[in-house]
């Protein structure tokens, strides 16, 4: 396991009555109402959430690599993420599908951004070798 050596943020939020409480942040900027998945009732779910920053943060990390690469992105660059909730041998699991979209970048340059983005990004590495994630260029 690595340790951090330097924090660089800390993201605080309160969450309250799991799937159907609510969650805010620290500094407000974050006030939700939380629901189970598929259900009809307001509020987002914790897969959503999920989806939203492994995307955002897959999104800089994209950016990282297409400089190494000197590779100018277009402006709209954009990710789809999609994470399944599921069950199997006897438990809940999650697996990922990063689907992402380089308009004018050729496929296997933007395959080969997307491949050094997965090994930089946060979120890719602390789901590595946990859950199954696809890696599609759309």
């Amino acid at each position: 396991m690595t340790k951090i050596e330097k924090v660089l943020y800390t993201g605080k939020t309160h969450t309250t009555g799991g799937r159907d409480g609510a969650s805010h942040s620290d500094d407000g900027e974050l006030n939700i109402k939380l629901s189970p998945p598929g259900s009809s009732r307001a509020g987002t779910n914790p897969e959503q959430l999920f989806a939203a920053g492994w995307s955002a943060c897959f999104i800089g990390a994209i950016g990282f690599a297409a400089a190494n690469q000197k590779v100018k992105l277009p402006a709209d660059l954009a990710v789809d993420a999609e994470i399944d909730l599921g069950t199997g041998n006897g438990g809940y699991f999650l697996q990922a599908r990063l689907k992402v979209s380089m308009p004018g970048i050729e496929a296997d340059v933007a395959k080969a951004i997307i491949e050094e983005a997965h090994q930089t990004c946060p979120y890719s590495k602390a789901t590595r070798g946990n859950i199954d994630v696809d890696l599609i260029v759309a």
